[in-house]
């Protein structure tokens, strides 16, 4: 975990720990949260804890960092950003974030995707971190754009998300 923690706006992010547990299973009432990623819909307490393992296990294996996004007063559990690194050698990284149900609202993506950002900018080897947004998601879309990424155009049929073949708008951010 990098040290000092990231952080933006009221959030840092950091490892997940066990009583995160409660803001995981928060998180997995979200029906679009298991449709585009890997935490099961209506998580169980063990599932929960499977998913929190997985993410520490994405850093273990170099494929990204994947932080749990926490309130910067009592380092409560908000929710979820992760940067994932397949394509690291060609300077490219992608970002996604979830925000618990229970915490949406107050601009907490818009914080920590922004942590996470200034984040990826200590990685030497990185120069463009990119968002994919499906272009109903407006609210995802206004977090982007309060983080500083700029649209860059529409992906057809970019990816499949619950069994169809979905549009994305391609978002990034550029190493200042």
């Amino acid at each position: 975990m990098p040290t000092p923690a990231p952080s933006s706006g009221g959030v840092y992010l950091r490892a997940f720990e066990p009583r995160d547990v409660g803001m995981v299973r928060d998180l997995a009432t979200d029906p679009y949260t298991a449709l585009t990623g890997s935490l099961a819909a209506g998580a169980t307490i063990e599932q929960a804890r499977e998913w929190m393992a997985r993410q520490e296990e994405r850093r273990a294996t170099g494929a990204g960092y994947s932080f749990c996004i926490a309130d910067a007063g009592d380092g409560r559990a908000l929710g979820q950003v992760g940067l994932w690194l397949a394509d690291r050698e060609q300077g490219r990284g992608t970002a996604g974030y979830g925000v618990a149900p229970a915490e949406r609202g107050r601009g907490v993506a818009g914080s920590a995707l922004a942590a996470l950002t200034a984040f990826a900018w200590t990685l030497p080897e990185l120069h463009r971190v990119e968002l994919y947004i499906e272009p109903w998601n407006v609210a995802s879309v206004r977090t982007a754009e309060r983080a500083g990424y700029e649209r860059e155009g529409l992906l057809r049929s970019r990816q499949v998300i619950g069994g169809r073949r979905v549009d994305m708008l391609l978002y990034a951010a550029l190493r200042p």
